[in-house]
């Protein structure tokens, strides 16, 4: 920062000020980051579901991992399939390998994933930064070491670091970054996709000359975001309308073969898996819209996000009206629409990831933008904006709030800034007597969550309790967790969601499943959330009673075993 600006000197205080204000900032937003580092790590010792299917992520890998499609037929036992594309599970398959089917692999691998999205977050604030200086140093053919450093570091790079940090402060990107959930992998695809193609746009508009492999790799990248979930579609528009606005013709081109590669692939896999790719992953997920969860989780995020949003909304509009559409503007814009299926039943909170990624790269591009402006300005106006944009970050800061406080220190720091050290919550009890609010300690701008409380000692214990009550039979149990039939080394049977999924959709046979239950030939039942279609949980209800209630992670599982004969 300047130790004058222009019209001359300033008093000291007016440099000292905003670098307070710019180191505090900061300080908040690496804060963030040593929270999601500890749930990180309470999670990856954590051997059960802290999701409810987790472990059917878990069991897709370890298919996989023995060159077997999960694409399979839900109507004859074990009962499982998945539907979710196989790109994820792939990363994870030599994890597995090595270290056994653990929840750990998964989870590892998805909070890389976000770790990689913030960087190229940072990396694409940065890079625009820059874009003055580059300039200069190509015209002078600067390539020293302390050049290369300059352009490392080039201009404000606490404003990229921020931005790269507001990723990983996100309350959803926090719930769901470090889980055995796919969701983040597509995210950071779908960012790395989307930089490269701002970068390989840029460096060819600069140079006149065309890099067709800079933009394979973001037809690559694409694909794979695609083949990791199929919610990638929004960010694939988004890349080809860029393309279509800047190159009509080429966008064409590429199109053409993006569209066939990619129905190639689909095809090669169902007729691999005897259409059961299709059944399982387009069929079953065709769910019912929910307005109202839509309406609440859309509240939500403008609440949590507010200056994010504001921002990048600001400038898209700027960029629509005064100069040229950028590719972070279209896709802000794409992924916001699509973050309308949020709405639809199984779907969640996470749907508003790739939304915030966009949304924090023209956060960074508009206060850029700014400072810019206000370097040729009076010196109020660099003066105020660089008083204005830390504060900002710091109301940003505050409320996206959220800490487990299961530690003295970590609830001091929570009493210091004025938050709660615990919160009061009921365990959930779908399937036994409700029960008392008990207190919690984590605290979050959220709402009441479930996510973010890092998993302990006590809720390992109740996992392995209930993996001894299962032990007591021969069978694996009919559970909704996957996670006790991993730990006994027994078979998983079923994927409840999945199962209701087609059977709303008329697309399953519950015969021998129906029929095995009545026969009692499960020795035992867990249920957490009762997710199973009606008809299951009837004969259930009939030929099972409940004889333990153990709760884990705030839910309380019901263990069943058979009824006596009448």
């Amino acid at each position: 920062m300047r130790a004058k600006w222009q019209g001359g000197k300033v008093a000291k205080w007016q440099t000292v000020l905003p670098r307070v204000l710019i180191g505090l900032a900061l300080l908040a937003f690496v804060g963030y980051f040593i929270v999601y580092l500890i749930y990180a790590g309470h999670l990856f010792q954590f051997p059960f579901d802290y999701d409810q299917g987790e472990g059917f992520e878990l069991m897709d890998t370890v298919l996989f991992s023995q060159g077997e499609w999960p694409y399979r037929d839900n109507n004859v036992y074990p009962f499982y399939s998945s539907n979710y594309p196989p790109l994820f599970h792939v990363f994870t398959v030599p994890l597995v390998w090595l270290f056994g089917p653990k929840y750990w692999t998964g989870r590892l691998v998805s909070f890389l994933g976000t770790l990689i999205t913030a960087v190229a977050i940072t990396y694409a604030v940065q890079r625009e930064n820059n874009k003055p200086q580059r300039r200069e140093e190509r015209k002078e053919n600067i390539s020293t070491l302390s050049a290369s450093l300059r352009f490392i570091l080039g201009k404000r790079p606490w404003l990229s670091l921020i931005v790269g940090l507001g990723f990983l402060a996100s309350n959803y990107v926090y719930h769901v970054g470090p889980l055995f959930r796919q969701h983040m992998f597509m995210v950071m695809f779908e960012t790395l996709a989307v930089v490269w193609l701002a970068r390989t746009i840029d460096r060819e508009e600069e140079t006149g000359k065309r890099n067709n492999k800079a933009l394979l790799v973001v037809m690559v990248l694409l694909l794979m975001a695609g083949y990791t979930k199929q919610l990638a579609y929004a960010t694939v528009a988004a890349v080809f309308i860029f393309l279509f606005l800047r190159q009509p013709k080429r966008a064409v081109l590429w199109a053409v073969p993006f569209a066939a590669v990619t129905g190639l692939i689909f095809w090669w896999i169902n007729t691999a898996t005897d259409g059961f790719w299709f059944l399982n992953t387009v069929t079953a997920n065709v769910n019912p819209f929910v307005p109202g969860q839509f309406e609440g989780l859309f509240r939500q995020w403008f609440r949590l996000h507010t200056l994010f949003i504001l921002v990048a909304a600001g400038f898209a509009i700027y960029q629509l009206y005064f100069e040229r559409l950028s590719i972070y503007s279209i896709w802000f814009v794409a992924a916001a629409l699509n973050s309308v299926t949020a709405g639809k039943w199984g779907a969640g909170e996470s749907y508003f990831a790739t939304a915030v990624a966009a949304s924090l790269i023209l956060t960074g591009l508009a206060f850029n933008r700014l400072l810019d402006w206000a370097e040729n300005r009076k010196a109020n106006w660099q003066f105020a904006l660089q008083i204005v944009i830390p504060v900002l970050f710091l109301w940003q800061a505050g409320k996206l709030f959220h800490m487990p406080t299961h530690t003295p220190t970590l609830a001091a720091i929570a009493n210091a800034l004025g938050q709660p050290t615990e919160v009061m919550i009921a365990p959930q009890t779908s399937c036994s007597a409700p029960r008392e609010p008990e207190p919690i300690p984590y605290v979050d701008s959220a709402g009441v969550s479930l996510l973010g409380r890092p998993p302990n000692q006590v809720d390992t214990a109740a996992g392995i309790a209930i993996t001894e009550l299962i032990a007591r039979g021969r069978s694996p149990a009919f559970a909704e967790d996957a996670g006790f039939n991993f730990y006994l080394g027994r078979d998983v049977v079923t994927n409840p969601t999945q199962l209701l999924n087609l059977y709303n959709n008329g697309a399953v046979d519950l015969t021998e499943m129906l029929a095995m239950l009545d026969e009692q030939a499960f020795d035992t039942v867990v249920l957490r959330a009762q997710f199973y279609p009606p008809e299951v949980l009837n004969v259930i209800g009939q030929r099972y009673e409940t004889t333990d209630l153990v709760q884990m992670n705030g839910f309380v599982y019901c263990v069943m075993t058979p009824r006596a004969a009448n």
